[in-house]
């Protein structure tokens, strides 16, 4: 990514669509104004190795645009899914954004239905996830956990650390994918950090087994610069020799919603589909 590119990256607003970035012509040099939006370039910048074939497109991969429309992206030979045009809900008027330094409870006021990840073009979607008006019941959630004690101890945590709604949506895509993305709504972001570091994430495995592994281990490969500072996460990788389907998942905390992302697949979950998926995830709840 040249610097006259890094320069021209624009954070996201609200009400505005999410664009790939096309390589501009060489343009004067202009003061920086804003360090968190070169941040988050350099952070994608280091990502590259991972997503093979980025070329110049921009840090959450491309939408609506062909690949042939991108330099480095004429073929699909990194696997990654074409994503919608992602939008950013407006905010009620005099509301800040969750990472807003006058929002010290990292509230999402924007209705947590609309920062739900969509499905990614040709995908299937998972209808058991739609929920009644968009919400989803708890126990729902709670399948995705093995045993009954442990299902029982996640729904008491929920009940004493206040969890308000999960939010929901779910996909298969053609190669057999099964991602499943839940947000998981709070009353701040001091409940989240407490909950996730305290009883869900921890460093070497995740507290409580999802449905079919054994165990699961951090996923060192995972580009962990292409997320915002603003953002806690934990992500792991089921190994080898794993079951019936390999499972691939992350907890993030962003403000007060703890988003968790799934995903499954017979013979091995691919890396960069979840890597795309967790990334555009984390970036909607910014």
């Amino acid at each position: 990514m040249t610097e006259q590119t890094a320069r021209a990256e624009q954070t996201v607003q609200a009400g505005q669509p999410v664009q790939p970035l096309a390589e501009p012509a060489a343009v004067p040099p202009v003061v920086r104004k804003d360090r968190r939006v070169l941040r988050g370039v350099l952070r994608w910048t280091a990502a590259v190795a991972v997503f093979a074939a980025v070329g110049s497109a921009t840090a959450y991969g491309v939408t609506r645009m062909d690949r042939t429309d991108v330099p480095g992206l004429a073929t699909r030979t990194d696997g990654r899914w074409t994503y919608p045009e992602l939008t950013m809900p407006a905010l009620p008027s005099g509301r800040p954004g969750p990472f807003a330094g006058t929002n010290p409870a990292g509230t999402h006021y924007a209705d947590l239905r609309e920062l739900v990840l969509p499905a990614p073009e040709g995908a299937e979607a998972d209808k058991s996830l739609r929920g009644k008006d968009g919400w989803l019941a708890t126990d729902a959630f709670l399948k995705e956990y093995g045993g009954t004690s442990e299902r029982e101890e996640l729904r008491q945590l929920f009940v004493d650390y206040g969890l308000r709604h999960i939010a929901a949506r779910g996909w298969t895509t053609s190669d057999g994918t099964h991602t499943r993305v839940y947000l998981l709504h709070f009353d701040t972001a001091a409940v989240v950090d407490e909950l996730r570091n305290s009883h869900l994430a921890s460093y070497s495995e995740p507290a409580y087994a999802v449905r079919g592994t054994d165990v699961s281990f951090p996923d060192e490969e995972f580009p962990t610069k292409a997320l915002s500072d603003d953002l806690d996460y934990s992500v792991y990788i089921e190994p080898e020799p794993y079951g019936a389907e390999q499972v691939r998942q992350a907890y993030l905390g962003a403000g007060d919603v703890l988003a968790v992302v799934l995903q499954t697949r017979k013979g091995g979950a691919a890396a960069v589909p979840f890597q795309q998926t967790v990334a555009l995830q984390g970036r909607l709840l910014g």
